[in-house]
């Protein structure tokens, strides 16, 4: 299979043009020949130079990532980190394709799909509108108290041996959940008023403490990258279904 049509593929499954105005990430094939043949795809979360090397290693023909090199209006140049990350992909004919907020929202094979299956939520519905599209999910899953959830989830995610934090502002019992993975709390708002138990996400800001407080919301913050590795894994899976041999690149940030 060429680049071009495995690339092609995962832009229809995932529907990256209707993200296109939303998101600062250029979805897509970021870099590499369109014609170049695939047989191994290698997927990590972020494309960082630790991750690329590795799947060069694994003699992997494509990368995919959640996160990807370039993001906002364009490149200016290719210096420092940004050379440090092309280089080898140039010098491996190595292409590189990125799917964000796609891959965050995708009611199946998306991070908050994932999470949503780790969790055993019921009567999922689409949450995290931006720009009349969405980034998470919610639902109900079968109660529990936040320590039982916190248990659960680092029992289920690579939390890279840090701490789940959570604000416990809600009910003993947890049941209604709204999940937006990453940096989600910007969603706190949503949640109120979809008069959700809980909030879970991967990072926090210093606001959402009092607003979780002021809200009677619990917020679970269970780690940026321990929240997003679901979807990388699910285009891992789809490549497999195509034929194609697939390796996942682990590298947890504790972040």
């Amino acid at each position: 299979m060429d680049c071009t049509e495995i690339c092609d593929r995962f832009d229809e499954r995932l529907r990256v043009e209707d993200y296109a105005d939303v998101d600062a990430s250029a979805n897509g094939l970021q870099v590499g020949s369109t014609d170049r043949q695939i047989e191994h795809v290698a997927v990590a979360v972020d494309a960082a130079v630790e991750t690329i090397d590795r799947a060069r290693e694994v003699g992997a023909d494509l990368l995919v990532v959640h996160h990807g090199l370039f993001w906002g209006d364009g490149i200016t140049s290719v210096t420092g980190e940004s050379y440090r990350r092309l280089a080898p992909l140039l010098e491996g004919d190595l292409p590189l394709y990125a799917a964000h907020l796609p891959l965050d929202g995708h009611q199946d094979l998306g991070n908050a799909a994932g999470l949503a299956d780790v969790l055993d939520l019921s009567n999922r519905a689409p949450f995290g509108e931006l720009g009349g599209e969405y980034i998470g999910q919610r639902g109900r899953m079968p109660a529990m108290t936040v320590e039982e959830l916190e248990k659960r989830l680092a029992s289920e995610l690579d939390i890279g041996g840090q701490p789940i934090q959570t604000l416990d502002f809600g009910p003993e019992e947890i049941s209604d959940v709204a999940i937006v993975t990453g940096s989600g709390t910007d969603w706190i708002d949503e949640a109120a008023e979809k008069g959700v138990d809980a909030l879970v996400t991967g990072e926090g800001k210093q606001a959402v403490y009092h607003r979780a407080k002021e809200l009677g919301l619990t917020v679970v913050l269970a780690g940026h990258y321990a929240t997003e590795t679901f979807g990388v894994r699910a285009l891992a899976g789809l490549a497999e279904e195509w034929g194609l041999e697939t390796t996942f690149i682990d590298h947890p940030t504790g972040l």
